[in-house]
Formats: C-alpha cells, sequence, structure tokens
C-alpha cells in the first residue's frame, strides 16, 4: 500500500517537473502570446477557424493570416542570423522595394497575340527577371557585409546608409510612380496556390528546411552562435568571422528579395515608396518576440516563424474588431518595449534582487 502511494507520488513529481520543464522552455512564451491571440480571436471574431474549400483553394481566417504572414516570416529568418551575431539590418524594407522595383521593371506586360488571342507576356524571361531581382537583393547584401565586417562600421549606422539611399534608388527607377505588372505567371508567387495552400508558404518552408539542415547538420549553427558570444575570441579559435558576418548579410538581403518578390506579385505591382515599409522594425521584433537574444549567440528560427505569426495574427485582429490602425503601432511599441525590457541584465538583477527579499 506505502509502495503504492509512494510510486504515485513520484510519478506525480515527474509529471509535475515535465510541466515545469515546459514552461521553461524558449518557445513557451512565444507559443502562448500566439495562443491567447488565436484564442481571442475565436470569441471576438464569427468564424475565425472556418475554412472552406472552393475551387480547390482552402480559404479562411487562418490561412489569411499565414499567407499575409509569409514575407515577413523569410525577413524574420534571415535577421535572425544576422542578431545572432550581434547586428542589426534595417534595411530590409528598402531591399524589399529594390527587389519589387526591379523585378516589376523588367517583367512589365507587353499585348501580343497567341493562337488568336491577346494576352500579355513578359518583357523579358521571368526567370531572369527574378534572377536580376535576387541578384540586386544580394548586391546589397554584400554592401552591407562589406560595411561591417570589412570596414568595421556599427551594423545599424551601416545599415541605415542603404535603409535610406536603397529606398531612393527605387524610387528614382521608378520616378516615383507605381509600376504594373500584367503578366499572370508572375504572380503565383504571391497569390498563387498549390496543392490548396497558398504558394508563398512552401517558398517559406522550402527556405526554412534548408536554414535548419544548414544550422544543425553543419557547423555553421555552432559558428554563428560563437561569434554571436564572443566575436574576438571566435576569431582566436579559427573562426572566419568576418567572412561569416558578410555572409549573414548577404543572407538577411536575400530573404528580403525574395520578400520583395511576393509582395510585388501579390498586389500585382511594385510601389517603392511604401513597399516593404518598416517591415525591418516588424522583422526584428518578430526576432525577440520568438526568443533570439539582442545580445547574440543565442537564437531560434521556430521562435522567429512563431513571432511573425504573432505580428500577422495581431494586426489581423486589430483591423478585425474595428479598432484604429494606429494603434497598431502603438500595441507594437509596448510589445518592443517589453521584450527590450525582459532582455535588460539590470531589470534580471533587479526582479533577482526584489524575489530574493521577499524569501
Amino acid at each position: 500500500m506505502n509502495s503504492n502511494l509512494v510510486s504515485g507520488q513520484d510519478k506525480n513529481d515527474a509529471a509535475g517537473w515535465r510541466v515545469l520543464q515546459g514552461l521553461r522552455h524558449p518557445l513557451a512564451r512565444p507559443l502562448g502570446a500566439l495562443a491567447v491571440l488565436l484564442l481571442i480571436d475565436f470569441f471576438m471574431i464569427p468564424g475565425f477557424f472556418r475554412i472552406e474549400l472552393k475551387d480547390g483553394h482552402l480559404y479562411g481566417s487562418v490561412i489569411d493570416i499565414v499567407n499575409r504572414a509569409a514575407p515577413l516570416m523569410l525577413a524574420a529568418l534571415g535577421m535572425t542570423l544576422v542578431i545572432a551575431t550581434r547586428g542589426i539590418d534595417i534595411s530590409v524594407g528598402a531591399v524589399v522595394a529594390i527587389s519589387g522595383t526591379v523585378a516589376a521593371m523588367l517583367i512589365g506586360g507587353t499585348m501580343v497575340m497567341n493562337n488568336g488571342v491577346q494576352e500579355y507576356a513578359s518583357n523579358i524571361p521571368m526567370g531572369w527577371a527574378i534572377a536580376a531581382a535576387m541578384g540586386a537583393a544580394i548586391l546589397c547584401g554584400a554592401w552591407n557585409g562589406l560595411l561591417v565586417a570589412t570596414l568595421g562600421l556599427q551594423p545599424i549606422i551601416a545599415t541605415l546608409i542603404l535603409m535610406v539611399a536603397g529606398r531612393g534608388l527605387a524610387q528614382l527607377m521608378t520616378d516615383g510612380q507605381i509600376i504594373t505588372v500584367y503578366y499572370k505567371p508572375f504572380f503565383y508567387l504571391g497569390s498563387g496556390y498549390l496543392f490548396g495552400l497558398p504558394f508563398s508558404l512552401f517558398i517559406v518552408a522550402g527556405m526554412f528546411v534548408v536554414l535548419a539542415l544548414l544550422m544543425r547538420k553543419t557547423a555553421l549553427g555552432l559558428f554563428i552562435q560563437s561569434v554571436g558570444i564572443n566575436p574576438v575570441a571566435s576569431r582566436l579559435a579559427g573562426i572566419r568571422t568576418a567572412a561569416l558576418i558578410f555572409f549573414v548579410y548577404i543572407f538577411c538581403s536575400a530573404c528580403a528579395g525574395m520578400a520583395g518578390l511576393m509582395i510585388s506579385a501579390n498586389i500585382k505591382s511594385a510601389d517603392a515608396n511604401n513597399a516593404g515599409l518598416l517591415l525591418e522594425l516588424d522583422a526584428i521584433l518578430a526576432v525577440t518576440l520568438g526568443g533570439t537574444s539582442l545580445a547574440g549567440g543565442k537564437f531560434s528560427l521556430v521562435g522567429s516563424v512563431i513571432g511573425a505569426l504573432i505580428i500577422q495574427a495581431l494586426t489581423y485582429t486589430i483591423y478585425s474588431l474595428g479598432v484604429p490602425p494606429e494603434v497598431n503601432m502603438v500595441v507594437k511599441s509596448v510589445v518592443v518595449f517589453l521584450v527590450c525590457l525582459s532582455q535588460s541584465p539590470e531589470f534580471r538583477r533587479l526582479r533577482l534582487f526584489k524575489s530574493g527579499n521577499q524569501a
């Protein structure tokens, strides 16, 4: 009898320990925040979780949130590696504008006759246009990487240069006008469907899988963590820190370039004035919400994706409830403040000191 009681107590203790460990998991807080948002939507927005199948495509509020979060998820994945190396890239929005502008200008749309039917054709092969847009984005990343890794500029200053000049360059290419795209195959990147799901999700999933494999199956993830924790010690240990930092800025801009293509394909045009505006701030917020430390070293790719979903779900909730859009910016600023406060060493020491006094 006593042995059974002891055994039952041990099982309860083990279960409680597993729950406690689960709550301490780095993804527990972002997942909890996303769950709370979805719960609010469930009670406040009728039919929020309803998903319908029309013409072989899935439609619903949840599908819409995930689809609209795809560009932000891409930008957040790239930003994760930059922040993990103690860097920051505030030129992401400008790279989005440049990439979308280059693709839209090269693709455009010219009316032609095909078997007696009038249809729009791309000015140049779409593959070349996409390659040119991604090439422009990679060049932007190489510029940022050169300033940070080679010349030693502070990341926020180096990327601020491209943030201002890049959007100005995109506006110069379009003369401040919106460039409309008429070529339908290009729209598939932003509004197409595959197996009933938005095609943009497959792009994000592919990028995530490749990046996760690189982080787990090679030494790249360990090197990024090492550089983020102590770049000097990493260099002395034989890690080529400059080359690694150069790479992460190129990768971040490449992700932003792909996000620019998705946005341009979705709205069927390139708006150099507004495309990707403030996307860099949302990407930074998504990365920090996902548990990546602003001090470098510690990062989570899954957390960054969850953070992007939190931001898009929050935006969807505010708009659906009829709250003025300006409130969205205020809420984001409060979230940024709380995230930065939670990562502040001084705040943590103060909290531990108070808890120690109460004990």
